[in-house]
């Protein structure tokens, strides 16, 4: 496991009064897409920790999960673990939805959904929860009973982390969403698909947001820095790297963690 830290200010703002700034005092990690690789989280926290403790003038910490917690890797139930487990003093944390937790809740109200949440992953979670994974051609019954058999292996803490996931978080010059914006559509008007599922329409916008929105789903190989949005998800399950986004007053850098 390797750590690779970077500064970005000079590829997303020309001049240091132009760039967002986060309130005063405060110091913002967002943590982009884990899918379920709890390993690369740990070592992330822990070089969030250090980073911080390091860090003087910062007065309030803070920590924007950016959504996809879930599916693809080996150990989501672990994720959700630690999600749930709190975080050193000192921390306040933000957890937002992905697009991924959102389709394992609708396949625990509507086992008929299944067919998708499976193409996006869905053996690796209910394996790591102990539930064996239906074929793709099961029918109704067998696929009720993955469901049943999911809810009861569920821990309650972890039903009630998922159902209780706000879709945004906002904090100085920046948006926080899982996938990305809808443009042309005022944030109070945004649709909970878009704010989880939408790429190019959003990735491709050259347009002025208000804000800058920093966002996942999307995976690239290096975080995707533009004036308007920062994308984050580096590919955990793919790539083998996990980063988080540093924000403090005008500075923006990135701290990476890889296999």
């Amino acid at each position: 496991m390797r750590s690779i830290d970077k500064d970005i200010m000079s590829t997303g703002h020309s001049q240091q009064d132009s760039a967002p700034r986060t309130p005063e005092g405060a110091l913002i990690y967002a943590v982009g897409d884990i899918h379920g690789q709890l390993h690369l989280l740990e070592a992330l926290l822990a070089r969030i920790a250090s980073d911080a403790a390091g860090t003087p003038g910062a007065q309030r910490r803070m920590i924007v999960f950016i959504g996809d917690y879930v599916d693809r890797g080996p150990d989501s139930a672990g994720v959700i673990s630690r999600l749930c487990g709190g975080f050193p003093s000192g921390f306040e944390t933000h957890c937002l939805r992905g697009n991924h937790e959102a389709m394992l809740l609708e396949f625990l109200e509507q086992p008929e959904t299944y067919a998708q949440w499976r193409m996006n992953g869905a053996d690796a979670t209910l394996y790591s929860y102990g539930v064996d994974t239906p074929p793709e051609d099961a029918p109704p019954g067998v696929i009720a009973a993955c469901r049943d058999a999911f809810a009861a292996a569920l821990p309650p803490a972890h039903l009630a982390f998922l159902n209780a996931l706000p879709l945004t978080s906002s904090h100085g010059g920046y948006l926080f969403v899982h996938a990305g914006i809808r443009p042309g559509v005022a944030l109070e008007d945004q649709q909970p698909e878009d704010l989880m599922w939408i790429r190019y329409d959003f990735l491709d916008c050259e347009d002025d947001f208000g804000m800058v929105v920093v966002h996942g789903h999307t995976p690239v190989l290096e975080p995707d820095v533009k004036p308007n949005r920062i994308g984050i998800d580096t590919g955990a399950w793919v790539h083998g790297r996990l980063t988080a986004l540093r924000l403090f007053g005008a500075g923006q850098s990135l701290l990476s963690v890889e296999e």
